[in-house]
């Protein structure tokens, strides 16, 4: 009796709790089992075998949000266009088809192409340092450019079968990109993940990319100890902090070292950037960074099918003058994608923003410009042509590229991107 009072009177409260557990339960296990969609998976073709699984890019790339970097090689037309409009020629001639600032017409002209592995569809490798790279959208870019090192490297495959697999540049034909499972019966390591300190900016919570190249938990920071020479697993680490000539390194396990004489943990480090989504790449410089906290992510990232199909570049620029012209924008003349980059820095700290992630643009003066985001987050930046009067300026194509205008970046008093 006592059970079946207790049950008449608190029956409903128990039952609640009952289903709040079990929704908790679906939802951790849900978000579990998404842990490996953020890594970079597909196809890898070589010359004498086809791998399967999870793709690391050398040392470096390891997930969907991180950079391709590499030289468009094509004869970029649109890069006449402020020296013919100053000069008043014709343009009756001009090739105006947005796919032709990607032809590969054998001229000398080059620009930077940046985008994230999860915008890229496949990449056929045709030379030493020289890919075709393949957007969502079916685009086809040739991108080259020796030294830079996404190009010309080893490629590391979790494969299904084998294991992991490590391809010489030389072996590969192609790689095709797609969706990975949600969970994965082995991978390369564990994302990094934390937060950042500043010294003057503040903190930056996102995954975690330390002197550029370490962003896995296998991965190993090197430098001297009083008792010698060490390399710790990131799995090891919980903090690291800026100490003068070295850092301070604080282990899970509650050990502390001060590690020296390693670009690791000296002046000589590149940087360390955060992955934030819905804002992009936040490279810290060492002079600006102060701390890091490493904690546990709740998955790797953005999944592969989470990465739309690539688009034109559309918007509304505002002159000055009090006119606004509208269509399709090449910025810079030169990013025409909203997968491409925005780069500025504020202080010490670079921003990579995807286009995509931008709402407006507002030159402020010849050194600085105004960056809204899409998700309110607003960004003085400059330093860098992008937000600079180092801009070429705005191209605008309007119905279809039958009619143009370019615009002076001195002119320009705000670009609002739809």
């Amino acid at each position: 009796m006592q059970y079946t009072d207790l049950w008449r009177k608190h029956g409903r409260v128990i039952q609640f709790f009952f289903g709040v557990l079990i929704a908790l339960l679906i939802v951790f296990s849900k978000a579990n089992a998404q842990s490996g969609a953020g890594f970079i998976y597909g196809k890898v073709y070589t010359v004498s075998n086809t791998y399967h699984g999870q793709i690391r890019w050398g040392k470096e790339e390891a997930f969907w949000n991180d950079l391709f970097n590499g030289i468009k090689l094509y004869r970029n037309n649109y890069g006449d266009v402020s020296k013919k409009t100053k000069e008043n020629t014709s343009w009756l001639d001009f090739d105006w088809r947005l796919s032709s600032i990607w032809d590969d017409k054998g001229s000398s002209v080059s620009h930077q192409f940046v985008s994230r592995f999860g915008d890229i569809k496949i990449v056929e490798i045709t030379g030493p340092s020289r890919v075709n790279l393949i957007l969502k959208n079916g685009v086809k870019l040739e991108i080259g450019g020796e030294g830079y090192n996404d190009l010309g490297g080893d490629i590391k495959v979790m494969d299904k079968e084998l294991g992991l697999v490590t391809i010489a540049w030389n072996k590969l034909l192609k790689i095709e990109f797609e969706q990975g499972p949600d969970k994965l019966s082995a991978v390369m390591g564990n994302p990094l993940f934390g937060t950042v300190e500043t010294a003057r900016k503040g903190s930056f919570t996102g995954f975690v990319q330390w002197d550029h190249d370490e962003r896995l938990s296998v991965d190993k920071l090197d430098g001297d100890a009083r008792s010698g020479q060490v390399s710790i697993s990131f799995s090891n680490i919980k903090r690291i902090e800026k100490d003068n000539n070295g850092s301070n390194v604080l282990l899970k396990s509650g050990s502390t070292y001060f590690l020296t004489n390693s670009n690791d943990v000296d002046s000589g480090n590149r940087g360390v950037i955060v992955s934030v989504e819905g804002t992009g790449k936040i490279e810290i410089s060492w002079k600006a960074f102060k701390s890091v906290e490493f904690s546990t992510a709740r998955n790797s990232g953005l999944p592969y099918e989470s990465y739309p199909v690539p688009r034109e570049l559309n918007g509304t620029v505002y002159l000055y003058e009090g006119k606004s012209v509208s269509g399709i924008i090449i910025y810079d003349i030169d990013e025409s994608w909203d997968v491409e980059i925005l780069e500025g820095m504020d202080d010490e700290i670079q921003y990579h923003i995807p286009f995509r992630n931008i709402r407006k643009v507002t030159p402020k003066n010849y050194d600085y410009s105004l960056v809204e985001l899409k998700n309110g987050t607003t960004l003085l930046l400059g330093g860098m042509r992008d937000v600079s009067d180092e801009n070429d300026g705005i191209l605008i194509l309007k119905k279809g590229g039958t009619e143009q205008e370019f615009i002076d970046w001195k002119n320009i008093m705000e670009i609002v991107f739809d």
